[in-house]
């Protein structure tokens, strides 16, 4: 198989090329305006298909297309946004020769007007596919999954790409662009209009028993989900995308300059594309990790309820996944099954299960979470992973009632001043050997107060499920201070670390933040407890390890 990548040394067509480097049968023509950077890109590629540098401008793609021939057409170009009154030859040019066609487009009008071709691609007998990227595929694919639990009526997502991703030029010129500009979107049941970049909201990607992704702010993007997945779900009143770069410091300043466009009527920030490009491939810090989640308010059974389903990349492998809905199509292709002749959007180009064989044996990992406040507070913020837990942590958690768990624990101290008196001001019992233990749950205020007595010595906390920034976490309270725990699942082990903490609401450094490996987990058929609790500075305030059985 012949493939022309119109792009194919930029992030997605690159991207795409590396991705079918395993696939002998291929040629792969890596097309731009540039030679010398396809010629560079040709020179360092590494992989099973040959590969062959071309200078190609889609403003004159059918001399190419006649003198090639090429099986397919993948356009990695952009921004899409911009491509003026024939922004459809390259489809016209595969129509005219008979080519099979893919692209990248993030334009919502774009992959939305290419269905007026469909009646000349199904006379050529190829087909045209547009947005064939994780918006609107992979979305749409979520949401035909989310159809048959509930009744959509509101649905909202985002991505939250890495820091250490990368983004082309193109895409932040597409985003810069809108920003500040009118938004097509469906709004209370109608067809309206967001604002580019000045809407925003937070959210916390957290697959259920993973360790989540920090609470991100999100802001309005202009995608094709929002024109193209409202016809599908008849029941849907509302749709809302953003995307969470991050530093967010960064985020928000594009969001002023967003609000400001709109406000006073100012003229695109397109012209500032390069020197956002540039901040942002060189403010690359933090966690090497990226996310995406859909989010889903509808009825079931005829009660509101909310379902969403996340998506967690670590390292290097999130950056992959827009261009994985591409690769799935192609290997469908050498394994001889094409999509259906005809021109339109590809929001039917893959179902989940496809995505799933994608992210297998990558670091990626998906969920869905079903909000059910009825459940005990351990499984509402572990959702589906609380079943993988070990019988007696789910019997000591799964309970939502006043009950006692005895056993017995080996205590240690710090001994540094600062440690005794953080120990003594909290309350935590003296370092002991074989000292009887029990544990109090009473329910409190939607959550539990943990009430714990070694040796007749007692202090309490009170645990109870986050909420805004603490989102998918657990918040332990001691005294004044408020710690955030993601609750992990690693194997037989309820692992507890901490994320964030405060004091009376205000929030403390997180470079302070006590720290120490923390779990739970079955031994001989008994709960074992493992706490540690350490400080900078401070260093070992206290830790105990023992084995309890319900009352």
């Amino acid at each position: 198989m012949k493939i022309l990548i119109l792009g194919g040394y930029g992030v997605f067509g690159g991207r795409l090329a590396r991705l079918l480097s395993d696939l002998p049968g291929l040629e792969l023509l890596i097309c731009g305006r540039s030679l010398v950077a396809a010629q560079r890109f040709c020179a360092d590629y590494r992989g099973a298909p040959l590969v062959r540098p071309l200078a190609v401008d889609r403003r004159d793609i059918e001399g190419v297309l006649q003198a090639e021939r090429p099986d397919l057409v993948v356009d990695a170009s952009g921004p899409f946004q911009d491509y003026g009154d024939r922004k459809y030859n390259v489809v016209e040019a595969c129509i005219a020769l008979r080519i099979d066609y893919l692209d990248f487009a993030d334009a919502a009008d774009f992959v939305f007007g290419v269905a007026r071709f469909d009646a000349e691609a199904k006379a050529a007998g190829i087909f045209v596919l547009s947005g064939v990227s994780s918006f609107p595929v992979l979305t749409a694919a979520v949401l035909r999954e989310m159809a048959q639990r509930i009744t959509l009526v509101s649905v909202d997502g985002g991505i939250a790409p890495s820091p250490y991703a990368g983004i082309g030029l193109n895409v932040m010129r597409a985003v810069v662009g809108y920003a500040g500009a009118p938004v097509k979107l469906q709004r209370g049941g109608a067809p309206g209009h967001g604002v580019g970049l000045a809407e925003t909201r937070r959210f916390t990607v957290a697959v259920p028993g993973r360790l989540p992704l920090r609470n991100l702010h999100f802001s309005l993007v202009e995608v094709p989900d929002l024109q193209v997945i409202p016809p599908e779900h008849p029941s849907l009143t509302d749709i809302w995308m953003g995307a969470g770069p991050v530093p967010e410091a960064l985020h928000r300043v594009l969001n002023l300059l967003a609000r400001a466009r709109a406000r006073f009527k100012l003229p695109s920030l397109e012209p500032l594309s390069p020197l956002f490009y540039r901040v942002l491939n060189l403010m690359k810090f933090g966690d090497h990790r990226g996310g995406m989640y859909v989010r889903a308010r509808g009825l079931r059974d005829g009660v509101e309820t909310t379902l969403s389903w996340h998506l967690l990349a670590e390292g290097d492998d999130g950056p992959y996944i827009p261009s994985m809905a591409i690769e799935a199509v192609v290997r469908k292709l050498l394994a001889g099954s094409r999509p259906a002749d005809g021109a339109r959007p590809a929001t039917h180009a893959l179902e989940l299960a496809d995505y799933q064989t994608l992210f297998a044996g990558r670091d990626i990992h998906t969920g869905f979470r079903h909000d059910d406040p009825t459940a005990s507070l351990y499984r509402q913020v572990l959702g589906s992973a609380f079943d993988a837990l070990p019988p007696q942590v789910q019997a000591l958690h799964e309970a939502t009632g006043a009950r006692q768990w005895s056993g017995v624990a080996r205590i240690r101290r710090g001994t540094g001043l600062l440690s005794r008196l953080v120990a003594a001001v909290i309350g935590f019992p003296k370092a002991a050997e074989q000292v009887p233990v029990t544990v109090a749950f009473t329910p409190e205020r939607g959550g539990e107060r943990w009430t714990r007595s070694f040796a007749g010595r007692r202090f309490t906390s009170w645990q109870r499920r986050g909420a805004g920034r603490n989102d998918a976490l657990l918040v332990e309270r001691f005294g004044a201070i408020d710690v955030a725990l993601a609750l992990v699942v690693d194997g037989d082990r309820l692992t507890l670390v901490p994320r964030r903490w405060s004091c009376l609401g205000i929030p403390l450094p997180n470079a302070l933040l006590p720290k120490g490996t923390t779990f739970e987990t079955e031994v001989e058929g008994r709960f074992v407890f493992d706490v540690e609790i350490a400080a900078p500075i401070v260093g070992l305030i206290v830790a105990y390890r023992g084995a309890l059985l319900p009352d």
